[in-house]
This record gives structure tokens, sequence and C-alpha cells, in this order.
């Protein structure tokens, strides 16, 4: 079984195996990764922070869990520039410094074999956690308590003040969806830093997920077009015309397509 069928049957399982499907995901970037071997030593973190969890209802530890996370040393990775081992799991869990869902993912995972409440929610442009039923969310980074108008001075902060927060930016994310952000993530991290083969693995991997956008496709053929692969680049440009509503993008997309040369066919 390769690593990427490994991906796909950890997603399978009845209830998907997020962390696991993750740590397959680093194996795709180092073959000498061992998520057996990181599962096993995960058990040992797992044990560090339940012994500092204050003795309270499992429903009121999600935010003492990333706290003690925090006593541990996880934080936010802020190194400039952010290099890829800042979202692949091994890494993270090596230095301790990962991008806010890597952190999430491992906060999640400790959530899980502790028996504590906790679902991800994809936020735009920084990854938060919830416990069901509370009225606030929370940062992965350290626990911070975020209530409405804390989620919309964040999101204003990193989009700009004509960003309205809405309810789908609050809504619970399925492993599926977190995983294909983890891989957005991974592309682009894998491209800042002049890895073009790295970055097409996870433009793959996103495509391959499924319910891909025009901007996925766009990204692939832009790694078509640095590797110098028009056919390939081509294939992706057509299906980003076809996913695109935008009017302007269609036109740029159309002037971009005429200046391909036509498809040859390898013998």
């Amino acid at each position: 079984m390769t690593p990427r069928q490994a991906f796909f049957a950890c997603l399978q399982r009845s209830p998907p195996a997020l962390f696991e499907a993750a740590l397959w995901i680093a194996v795709e970037h180092d073959p000498a990764v061992e998520p057996e071997v990181l599962l096993h030593n995960f058990k040992e973190l797992q044990q560090r922070v339940s012994s500092g969890l204050p003795m309270l209802p499992v429903s009121e530890l999600g935010q003492p869990l990333l706290r003690r996370m925090n006593d541990l040393h996880f934080a936010q990775d802020d190194s400039t520039p952010l290099r890829p081992q800042a979202a692949l799991l091994n890494k993270v869990l090596e230095r301790r410094r990962g991008q806010p869902l890597a952190l999430g993912l491992i906060a999640l995972e400790l959530a899980r074999g502790l028996e504590i409440p906790m679902v991800g929610v994809n936020f735009p442009g920084h990854f938060l956690l919830r416990v069901p039923g509370a009225d606030h969310l929370l940062d992965p980074c350290g626990g911070r308590r975020l209530y409405p108008n804390d989620c919309r001075e964040l999101l204003q902060r990193q989009y700009g003040p004509n960003m309205k927060l809405s309810a789908e930016h609050l809504v619970t994310a399925e492993p599926i969806h977190m995983l294909q952000r983890l891989s957005r993530n991974l592309r682009q991290l894998h491209l800042a830093n002049d890895d073009n083969l790295g970055a097409l693995i996870d433009a793959e991997r996103v495509l391959e997920i499924g319910n891909a956008t025009a901007a996925d496709y766009l990204a692939r053929a832009s790694l078509y077009q640095r590797l110098d692969c028009p056919n390939a680049e081509r294939f992706d440009l057509e299906h980003a015309l076809l996913l695109s509503d935008d009017p302007i993008q269609r036109l740029r997309l159309t002037e971009r397509l005429g200046h391909l040369p036509p498809n040859s066919i390898v013998h």
C-alpha cells in the first residue's frame, strides 16, 4: 500500500482516523517517517498532558488541555519565512512548533484519546477548535477563548474591515475538510520554499480528495508551468475554466490557454 492509499484508507474508517491520515501525508514527503512509531510515542505525550489536567468534568477540559499543551511548549511557529515543517505533523511533534491547523490536529487527537469532547472549525486564515455546546471557540495556539467579537476582529485583522463574519465560518469541520486544508497549506509552503515537486504532491492530493475549486486546479496548473509540462497545464486550466464563475478570470484563462502549444500525443 502506498502512503496515498494508506491516507485514504484512514479516511474510510469509521470514524475516520484523522491524525493517522495526517501522518501518512508526512510519509509522502519523507519515506523515513514511521506512523506506527509516532502513534506509539504519542501515547506518552497523552499521558503527560493527562497528568497535568485539573479534576473537572470532561466537557470543561478543552481549554485546560490546550493550556497544558502550551505548558509543554507547543506553540505557533512564527518563523519567517515559514517552512513546510510547520505543517508536517512529524516535524511539529518533534519541534513543538506549527501552524494553528497542525497544533489543532494534535489537540484533537489528544482530546479523542482522553475522551474530551472537541471539534475543529475551519475558520478563515486561522484554524480554531470548539467544545460542542460552548458559546466560544478556542485558539489551538495556547487555548485563548474567542467569542463572536473576537472572531470578527481576527477575521478583519487578516482580511480587512470589509470581511464580514458569517455562520459558515463557524461550522464544524469534517475530517476530510481538515485534511484538504492541511494539503493546501503544505502546497503553499512547499511552493514558497521553491520545492515544486513537493508542492505537486500536495496539489494532487487536494484534487484527489474531491470538491476541488478553480483555485486548486489553477495552483496545480502553475506548478506544471514551472515544471514545463504544457499538456498537464492545459488539462488543469480547462478544468479551472469550467469551475470559474468570474468572467474576468474566465477571460484570462482563455487567453492563457491560447498561448499554450497544441496538445501533443506521445507514442
